[in-house]
């Protein structure tokens, strides 16, 4: 049988989300701006949203991240942040798209072939701060070290890992989280972050056709953002994506429905509910 999964790995996950800021830009109600979404998903990103289960259905949590992140990062850097560390930073336009000072470095860092697709889907286009593009495999401790410890250089340091840590196990996570905090001495992160009981609901609808596309869904994990407590972060911001997603009126189907359950619930089980996926926003202790 041939295979026709348009994921090939989870790199093309970015073609994926891509597509979605594109769908995004180009509503007459648009949350926010991407000129280069499309350019930059092209086909294969289409291909993906129409090989998943109601893919196009489903963009309003990835829509919902992309505007509460573009908010966290503008003020982040209003705050003081000097240096963007952007992990697995795949078809991000941030520092093309969003207002941010010329002075500011960010770091766009991703596997090599990945930086170099976006650089050549970029090419002609000026970026309004100090964009630095590092390719590195950060699966390797060395490079990934050496990577941080270059970040480290310019503080304070913002790391973003946006769509990463999904894909990643507990144990690469952990890794990563000491090193964001002991080499490139990361003053905030800013994450999305998953629970196991919405890994378990993505199982069912998204995972069998990104587990053959080599991009199984891993880390949710049960105690949240207190996983990170043991290398030095603590939780500063949760937001939940289904409150967002209320607040910017990106619903699913069914909201209303949802919403009523979600009201009338016990204390306990509404907020068990609204930590089952959001944005963290982590500061060093």
């Amino acid at each position: 049988m041939v295979d026709t999964n348009p994921i090939r790995n989870v790199s093309d996950t970015a073609l994926w989300v891509a597509t979605y800021r594109a769908m995004e830009s180009e509503r007459s109600d648009a949350l926010f701006n991407d000129p280069y979404a499309r350019r930059l998903g092209g086909a294969r990103g289409q291909a993906i949203v129409e090989a998943l289960p109601s893919g196009s259905e489903t963009s309003w949590p990835l829509v919902v991240r992309t505007c509460v992140m573009d908010d966290i990062v503008q003020r982040l850097v209003r705050a003081g942040a000097k240096t963007v560390l952007n992990l697995a930073a795949g078809l991000d336009a941030r520092p093309y798209r969003l207002n941010l000072p010329a002075d500011l470095r960010w770091l766009h860092v991703d596997m090599p072939e990945m930086v170099d697709y976006f650089r050549t889907g970029m090419a002609g286009e000026t970026p309004k701060c100090r964009l630095e593009f590092i390719p590195a495999d950060l699966r390797d401790a060395d490079t990934r070290r050496a990577v941080f410890a270059k970040a480290a250089e310019e503080g304070p340091v913002f790391a973003i890992t946006e769509g990463l840590l999904i894909y990643l196990e507990a144990s690469d996570v952990a890794a990563l989280a000491r090193d964001l905090h002991d080499v490139a001495h990361a003053r905030w992160w800013l994450m999305d972050l998953a629970s196991p009981r919405l890994l378990k609901m993505l199982e069912k609808r998204w995972s069998p056709t990104l587990k053959s596309g080599n991009a199984p869904f891993r880390f949710g994990p049960a105690e949240g953002t207190a996983f990170f407590a043991n290398a030095g972060w603590r939780e500063s911001e949760w937001h939940p994506t289904w409150t967002d997603a209320m607040r910017l009126n990106r619903k699913p189907r069914g909201a209303n429905f949802w919403n009523f359950l979600l009201n009338i619930s016990p204390r306990k089980h509404r907020e068990a509910n609204l930590r089952m996926s959001g944005i963290a926003l982590l500061e060093s202790n």
